[in-house]
């Protein structure tokens, strides 16, 4: 009765706890926030939040030693518990606007598969920043009911969700994860495959910052992409001093081959695992690309031309798992199966 009470006061939440960008979703009002899962902390034994979000990003790379830029958010999962739960509590106060002590209901997405210990500690960093209930949904799920596939009908859809820490690939029937796997491969990757190949090639060390600067504009994984160039700018680590090399698309597509390798084997690896019933509706209706990953140009044509089935862009890819969760949230008694 009492939980029943607070429910006519407060706004019931849906997050999209991401590796790289959390977004939230507040029922009745649409998307409210996108901001970076980036916390900046001070050093020592009383550690203070100095900036959260798009303020604690500018600073990743940039911070004196007294200052520490933390992502707790790590291949899809939490890295930091209590800094985690400071990051949920400021989001959450933020979409809200409305008295903390009004406690919502909340909807938020995990990685398919993640294990029981690695579930508790998102759910109790919920808790521990304020909401009176804690509902969670598998990430491949939210995306396929943000991206419209029937999800609830017996007929087999397919989503690729590539995130920042983790790319989530599932064919879904019935309300359920048919089959699935969790790529601990995804964005941060192809950073940190950026950075090696400049390193390799040029003696250059660069951020990440800049290398995901560099994989926004003219990162690519298929030869008829257009080849596209710019100019890098990083520390020589043969002299020590700051230097500028130039870097084409053609020079990203080979960074980048072994880890678009590694979600062709995965994809491949779900559908020899999907029943032949299925099969056939994958082979009619294709996959759908979701997540921020599914910006890589040719990523589409690739994965078309390795697995033989149609492979589709949703029309809001970085948007799909949130807009999914909040849909399941304006609806909880229809999707109420998808949730635990």
């Amino acid at each position: 009765m009492f939980n029943g009470l607070l429910g006519l006061f407060s706004q019931d939440i849906a997050i999209d706890l991401g590796t790289a960008n959390t977004l939230v979703n507040v029922r009745g009002r649409g998307i409210v926030l996108d901001e970076p899962s980036v916390v900046a902390i001070t050093q020592g034994p009383s550690k203070k939040v100095v900036a959260v979000g798009h303020e604690a990003k500018e600073m990743l790379g940039k911070t004196p030693g007294t200052i520490e830029a933390i992502r707790p958010m790590r291949e899809g999962v939490i890295a930091d518990f209590a800094v985690t739960e400071v990051m949920l509590k400021y989001f959450i106060r933020k979409a809200h606007k409305r008295n903390h002590l009004i406690r919502s209901r909340l909807v938020i997405s995990i990685p398919a598969g993640i294990t029981d210990v690695e579930t508790k500690a998102v759910r109790e960093a919920a808790i521990s920043a304020g909401v009176r209930e804690v509902l969670l949904i598998e990430q491949p799920m939210a995306a396929a009911v943000g991206a419209g596939l029937p999800v609830l009908d017996a007929r087999g859809s397919m989503v690729v969700d590539i995130g920042g820490g983790t790319t989530d690939i599932a064919v879904i029937s019935l309300g359920g994860l048919v089959t699935y796997r969790t790529l601990k491969v995804a964005g941060d990757r192809i950073d940190e495959a950026i950075i090696q190949y400049v390193r390799r090639r040029s003696n250059i060390l660069i951020g990440e910052r800049t290398a995901e600067q560099v994989k926004m504009k003219i990162g690519n994984v298929h030869p008829s992409c257009k080849m596209d160039s710019m100019e890098l700018k990083g520390r020589d680590l043969i002299s020590g001093v700051p230097r500028s090399i130039k870097i084409t698309g053609e020079d990203v597509r080979e960074a980048l081959d072994d880890v678009v390798q590694l979600i062709v084997e995965a994809c491949r690896s779900v559908l020899e695992r999907t029943p032949p019933e299925l099969s056939a509706d994958l082979a009619e209706r294709g996959l759908v690309l979701v997540g921020g990953g599914a910006h890589l140009a040719g990523l589409d044509l690739v994965l078309r031309e390795e697995t033989g089935i149609p492979a589709i862009i949703s029309e809001n890819p970085l948007l799909s798992v949130v807009q999914g969760v909040g849909v399941v949230l304006e609806d909880l008694d229809k999707y109420r199966g998808l949730l635990f």
